[in-house]
């Protein structure tokens, strides 16, 4: 155990202890305030770049499970097939943990994938701070390293999505499997393609920048993804050639963004996005509402879209859009995750909508 700091590039610097892997690292500092979930949410690609802050005071109590793959190549209880963030901070580390499926603790997980941990941090201190002045740059400093040789940097100057999207086309054959969903993986949680083949659909998940349009499939799933969606032309170019068409196209989280984008909207910059387990939306067409899981710092603005598309979901906390619907044609989107992995599941029926619609 090192002695480390946070050090914000406002000047700010808040002191705590190392755990986990020791090295320094800079990016885009964040917060999270789910009270569960730290497995899922350090393995989903669309932290990647970023510092991740946990809110809720004690993290790694109950361990880290087997990081084990299924038959057909997902893993089996993570999101991915690695750690992306860049370093956790956390206000109490627990080096003890009791589960009936860890194996290992967050320190030596944490280890293993050469990924710093910070502790014994006021994170609620730190969250008001990111909370008044927004996401900001900043950088874990462990030991005695030098801050002035670790620069800050911006993951959102670089196309993150070409970072985590997958190199090739790879199927996932569903059962019966008789129809097929290409999947754009702009850095997909892979629970998302759980719940698709859970359905009976056969999933083609294909690169960030691949022309999907080429390939025979049923309906387009457009998946999450880490940084700034304007960096995605490609990926908006062949989903404008799908909305050409009639056949159902929806999109979840960054694929919220980049349909709206194709549909000639824009996207802008949030404060400090949604990061956690308790987002409340509301469907504008029925006026439920529903707690969500949500991660991201983009929004899209309706008010730039054409008069074809309306705002499905709305956030009730800021109301910032959370998904949009064609008037006519089988597209739509929600910008929380239905599929959770981790957090509420009650808007898991977005999948079957979805697949009802092939």
């Amino acid at each position: 155990m090192s002695k480390a700091r946070i050090i914000l590039e406002d000047g700010t610097v808040y002191e705590g202890k190392s755990f986990g892997y020791e090295k320094s690292v800079s990016g885009e500092v964040v917060f999270n305030t789910a009270m569960t979930g730290y497995p899922e949410s350090l393995t989903d690609p669309s932290y990647v770049g970023q510092i991740l802050v946990m809110t809720y005071p004690l993290v790694g109590n109950y361990g880290v499970p087997e990081r084990t793959r299924m038959p057909n190549g997902l893993s089996r209880y993570m999101e991915s097939e690695k750690i992306h963030v860049e370093g956790l901070v956390v206000f109490d580390h627990s080096p003890g943990h009791s589960h009936w499926n860890a194996i290992d603790s967050l320190d030596q997980w944490l280890k293993e994938e050469r990924i710093p941990g910070v502790y014994d941090i006021d994170t609620r201190a730190l969250t008001k701070l990111l909370r008044e002045k927004g996401s900001m740059k900043g950088k874990l400093v462990i030991g005695e390293d030098d801050p002035q040789k670790i620069p800050f940097t911006d993951p959102n100057n670089i196309n993150q999505v070409e970072r985590v999207s997958c190199r090739e086309v790879i199927t996932y054959e569903g059962i019966p499997g008789n129809k097929k969903v290409v999947l754009p993986d702009c850095g997909v949680k892979h629970n998302i393609i759980r719940c698709l083949l859970k359905r009976g659909v056969t999933v083609i998940r294909v690169p960030w920048n691949f022309d999907f349009n080429t390939i025979e499939y049923d309906g387009v799933f457009v998946s999450n993804g880490p940084g700034d969606p304007t960096m995605c032309r490609p990926t908006v170019e062949y989903l404008k050639k799908a909305l050409e068409g009639n056949k159902p196209v929806c999109g979840i989280c960054m694929g919220n963004q980049l349909l709206g984008l194709a549909a000639g909207g824009k996207v802008y910059k949030m404060k400090y996005g949604h990061r956690g387990h308790n987002q409340p939306v509301r469907n504008t067409d029925t006026g439920m509402c529903y707690i969500t899981s949500q991660n991201h710092g983009y929004a899209l603005d309706t008010a730039s879209l054409g008069e074809d598309w309306v705002p499905l979901y709305t956030n009730l906390n800021d109301g910032t859009n959370e998904g949009i619907r064609h008037r006519s044609k089988p597209f739509f989107t929600s910008q929380f995750h239905p599929e959770a992995a981790s957090g509420p599941t009650d808007t898991v029926p977005i999948f079957d909508e979805f697949v009802e619609l092939l």
